[in-house]
């Protein structure tokens, strides 16, 4: 059975296909999180993590855009703005715990993105946090 850390790295590989453009990944969410073995109540999480991501990404690129500090959002890697996006979203609308959610997003940028990530999603996301 897959635990919630790769149901959100399968959450994390659509929302990067959705920032690159890829807005109809969308109508293949069931199979890709099939194919990933992503089933019962950790598809439901999965599910429920992209969805409400792509419905308040305004709102969530509007909290992560006021929190950087050098550069724009289209200079964030695209692996990282989805793995903050996630992040983001588990805080502001989900109202998981904190730190739980930002170790998780540490995690999840180790094995992911550049080698600098999990500092800076670290720093980013404890900005967001204190202001939630």
């Amino acid at each position: 059975m897959a635990t919630r850390t790769q149901a959100r790295e399968s959450v994390i590989g659509l929302l990067y296909a959705y920032d690159l453009g890829n807005e109809g990944i969308a109508k293949f969410v069931d199979e890709i999180l099939e194919e990933k073995k992503i089933r019962n109540k950790q598809k439901e999480f999965a599910l429920e993590l992209f969805n409400g991501v792509v419905e308040n990404i305004e709102a969530i690129d509007e909290e992560l855009i006021s929190h950087l500090t050098q550069g724009g959002i289209n200079d964030t890697g695209s692996v990282e703005k989805s793995i903050l996006r996630l992040a983001i979203f588990e805080i502001m609308f989900k109202g998981l715990d904190k730190a739980i959610v930002i170790n998780e997003a540490i995690e999840l940028a180790k094995k992911l993105a550049s080698d600098s990530a999990p500092k800076f999603i670290n720093g980013l996301l404890d900005k967001v946090s204190k202001k939630a």
